[in-house]
């Protein structure tokens, strides 16, 4: 069934950012005008896709339209206002978990020196840390869409004052690759790439985690938040969920009117996800 997906295809949905009448105002227009889209589009099934659980008062309008909200995969968010991530682990892990980490720390730090490197614009080095996104792909057992070279390079010229690409190498080669979003105080890491010819061995998942940490305390982030699935991972780590939610429905017959225009605003993500 041709289905028409309404949110942000780089991440969650949010409406325009504005005081609580205005979102709901803006809530209604949508509502009003989302079946009339469909159709034209020939589109049967209509998906708002993963809205978060503040948005459910003013997105109320959609389900008494006849949508359905069901859950997605929720999200993850973890307070990382500390001085350090020294400090972070102190306070906010167990002494097991801490441990382990020391252990895993200290194992890397005996191989090879790692060196980090962080950019808005992976162009010129796509070729190198595509790979590395596609070995977490391949080996994931959910899958969603795989990206391509050009979609991580579109973001780079698309929006430069919000991304941040990190790549990790080890005597000259990647091993390690992240892409993140940054908007206000969070910190939003999306996609993860590693070599896992010695991502086991260096314990590369933990040893990015930490940068990743590190670089946003260090830059004035106060939360880090981290896109679904791996839960268990992340409880260990003190994350939590952070319920997003999905609208559901299929159009009526009878055509509804409307007149309004709708505008992307600030979302804090647009771009184009191929």
């Amino acid at each position: 069934m041709k289905t028409m997906m309404v949110g942000c295809v780089a991440g969650e949905g949010h409406l325009d950012d504005a005081d609580e009448t205005t979102r709901a105002a803006n809530a209604k227009l949508l509502a009003a005008a989302i079946e009339d889209h469909a159709r034209a589009l020939g589109a049967r099934l209509i998906v708002l896709k993963e809205f978060p659980k503040k948005e459910r008062d003013a997105l109320s309008c959609v389900v008494r339209r006849g949508f359905t909200r069901i859950p997605s995969m929720p999200m993850t968010r973890l307070n990382i206002a500390y001085a350090n991530f020294n400090e972070y682990m102190q306070v906010a892990l167990n002494s097991a978990t801490r441990s382990k980490l020391r252990r895993k720390f200290r194992a890397t730090e005996l191989d090879q020196p790692i060196e980090l490197t962080v950019t808005t614009d992976i162009t010129s080095t796509v070729d190198e840390v595509y790979p590395l996104y596609l070995q977490v792909y391949e080996r994931a057992k959910l899958r969603f869409e795989k990206l391509t070279k050009e979609y991580f390079c579109r973001l780079g010229s698309l929006m430069p004052d919000r991304v941040r690409f990190f790549v990790w190498r080890q005597g000259g080669k990647a091993v390690a690759f992240g892409e993140c979003i940054v908007h206000g105080d969070t910190m939003f890491a999306e996609y993860l790439g590693l070599d896992y010819g010695v991502a086991l061995k260096l314990h590369l998942y933990h040893y990015v985690f930490r940068d990743l940490v590190q670089w946003a305390i260090a830059n004035g982030y106060r939360w880090f938040e981290s896109s679904g699935l791996n839960y268990d991972a992340k409880l260990h780590l003190r994350h939590r969920l952070d319920p997003i939610d999905l609208y559901v429905s299929t159009y009526r017959s009878s055509p509804t009117p409307c007149c309004a225009s709708l505008s992307p605003g600030s979302s804090r993500r647009a771009t184009t996800q191929s």
